[in-house]
């Protein structure tokens, strides 16, 4: 039973080891998923998605409500009373104007001052309508019908904007993917140099140990002790100071990834001795780099922005027609003696507008544009001649950074060799320490450059991977 208990926790235990390793790809993920700047990007194409929805409604009908109260100090008159006099009419039984003709018999009456100031001023106050509060509203439709090319550039500008949005957030997702690969090799490559510095320390702890034993038998002196344990001493030092970066640059893997700081990552690439360092075609197609390449491409779309600004510069030179209706109401009621109640109208025409003359403001708006966009065309032509020079640096780069790997693993070899036969040597008394640490010093220097260049050959293949628009993520 206890054998049983003690391969089960075995098995558990390496499960756990192998699920804590975290994979290149598992980085790049974490990175991408955390990465505040690839958030701002995401919502910036959703920013850009909207603005293209906003472009498409210009071709709808719009309808607009609009209200309106005041109040007025005064009531509005129709007449003026001083203006207002009495209708005469001829009376045929006395052969006079008369003011009135009574109703009922025909017959003209006469009437004294007064009475005619009272007519007076009956007609007035008909004629006089209360509009102390006034209410209006109404229903506005507009429907564009030629805006001289305006909506179709607005359309395809914001058409063009969501496309340069995505391909800012894949350029950003390249930059940050790099970012993380560097981190990450880096790890792997302090990983790999304490590892080193373990083992160089134990061979000069072994030296040391032999030279001791050498002085206690006196075939040796306390100098070359002293300067042995010199080495022991900066191989101690030299640990250290690779395990603080180690642990640092762990804490800054699990930062780019969003992971905390406190809990170490432990990367599946660690524990290897030989990374798949290739070596890749020399020649590069550059038409197909220009493809690839997110940021180039959007500047070739941002040319063809610059191409309907300039569309849009010239629709102001251009006549404009639109369809418009409304249906309105007031109160007072003006379409029925100014009654206190709501009164209904509609309207429906046309509306046409014709630039005539602007003192030449809207062609030289026009012309500037139409400059505009030769700037964007040359800053492309531009872009594209220091995009072939940077695919050529970093070709030369990698190519220089495995032929260098290649030197390493030679110098390493024959590094291996100078130590084994110079311990050798030592133990059959036929060399100095100073010769066996000389050879230790070499061999940790083959072994540490090794190192490096395999991380270097790495990072240059990250590094043309995206520069040439390959990068998969």
């Amino acid at each position: 039973m206890y054998k049983k208990l003690l391969l089960s926790s075995l098995i558990i235990g390496v499960t756990l080891t192998a699920s804590a390793q975290v994979t290149l790809d598992s980085c790049r993920h974490m990175a991408l998923r955390n990465n505040k700047q690839m958030g701002i990007e995401q919502l910036k194409i959703e920013q850009a998605s909207y603005q293209r929805k906003q472009a498409q409604a210009a071709y709808k009908p719009s309808i607009d409500f609009a209200g309106t109260y005041m109040h007025m100090g005064r009531n509005v008159s129709l007449v003026d009373i001083d203006n207002i006099t009495p209708t005469q009419f001829l009376n045929p039984a006395t052969g006079n104007y008369d003011f009135v003709i009574d109703a009922a018999s025909g017959i003209g009456v006469s009437i004294e001052g007064s009475k005619v100031n009272a007519v007076t001023q009956k007609v007035k106050d008909a004629l006089t309508f209360d509009t102390h509060n006034i209410f209006a509203a109404g229903i506005l439709v507009t429907q564009p019908i030629y805006m001289g090319g305006k909506i179709k550039a607005l359309n395809q500008i914001t058409k063009y904007a969501e496309e340069i949005a995505q391909l800012l957030h894949d350029r950003k997702a390249e930059d940050v993917i790099y970012g993380v690969d560097q981190a990450y090799w880096l790890v792997v490559s302090l990983k790999a140099k304490e590892k080193l510095a373990e083992s160089y320390l134990q061979l000069v702890t072994n030296l040391d140990n032999d030279v001791k034993k050498m002085l206690e038998q006196g075939v040796t002196t306390r100098a070359v002790l002293l300067s042995v344990d010199v080495k022991v001493n900066e191989a101690n030092v030299a640990l250290t100071k690779v395990r603080n970066g180690l642990v640092l640059s762990r804490m800054a893997l699990a930062q780019l990834c969003g992971e905390p700081l406190d809990e170490p990552m432990i990367l599946a690439d660690e524990g290897r001795t030989d990374l798949d360092v290739g070596l890749y075609p020399t020649h590069i197609d550059m038409a197909q780099v220009y493809d690839r390449r997110n940021d180039f491409n959007a500047l070739e779309l941002g040319v063809k922005v610059f191409d309907e600004k300039a569309k849009v510069a010239r629709s102001e030179m251009l006549p404009t027609v639109a369809a418009v209706g409304s249906v309105f109401a007031s109160n007072p009621h003006v379409y029925n003696g100014f009654k206190k109640e709501f009164g209904f109208n509609y309207v429906i025409g046309a509306m046409v507008k014709i630039p005539i003359w602007h003192w030449g403001g809207l062609s030289n708006k026009y012309k500037a544009a139409l400059v505009d966009a030769k700037i964007k065309r040359l800053e492309m032509e531009e872009a594209k001649e220091k995009i072939e020079l940077q695919v050529t640096q970093a070709n030369f780069k990698y190519q220089e950074a495995y032929k260098t790997y290649e030197m390493t693993k030679a110098n390493l070899a024959q590094a291996d060799e100078n130590l084994r036969v110079a311990q050798l040597a030592f133990r059959e008394g036929m060399s100095t320490s100073d010769e066996v640490l000389t050879a230790q010093t070499a061999w940790l220097k083959a072994h540490s450059e090794k190192i490096d260049a395999e991380i270097d050959v790495m990072m240059c293949d990250v590094y043309l991977s995206k520069v040439t628009g390959r990068m998969n993520y």
